[in-house]
């Protein structure tokens, strides 16, 4: 079986940490030398990565990290108990709410960013979920 690691590159790894706990309950598990947190709570395991804004994103991109909002095809969907709650949370642990949250039959969503630029969603499925669309 394949396991998923999340990582996240932050400017910050405490601002990280604060954000990350805050809003989605997480915890501190190992520290990776000064520049890696690993964070546990979720059914699969975080690392905050700190890699300086500016700094090369990979070895064979000219891109560089920005913390600013970004976009990226790839992001994160936190599957939540209560909508509302969660939104709460975010919010006050420092992120953006991006739009209103919209009903489906599969259930709610609001569309986030993190502090450091990073979208995410949050979802709350119906009893159905995706089986509401799925054919």
């Amino acid at each position: 079986m394949t396991k998923v690691l999340v990582n996240i590159d932050v400017g910050d790894i405490a601002a990280g940490e604060a954000f990350y706990c805050a809003a989605f309950s997480l915890a501190p598990a190992r520290r990776l030398g000064k520049d890696a947190l690993e964070l546990v709570g979720a059914n699969c395991t975080f690392f905050l990565l700190a890699n300086a804004e500016g700094t090369q994103a990979s070895a064979t991109s000219a891109a560089r990290r920005s913390y600013d909002r970004h976009w990226t095809p790839v992001h994160l969907d936190f599957v939540v108990e209560s909508l509302e709650a969660a939104l709460e949370r975010s919010l006050a642990a420092g992120a953006t709410q991006e739009g209103d949250v919209r009903d489906n039959s599969w259930g709610r969503i609001v569309t986030m960013a993190d502090p450091f630029g990073h979208g995410y969603c949050l979802i709350e499925f119906s009893e159905a979920g995706y089986d509401a669309i799925a054919s």
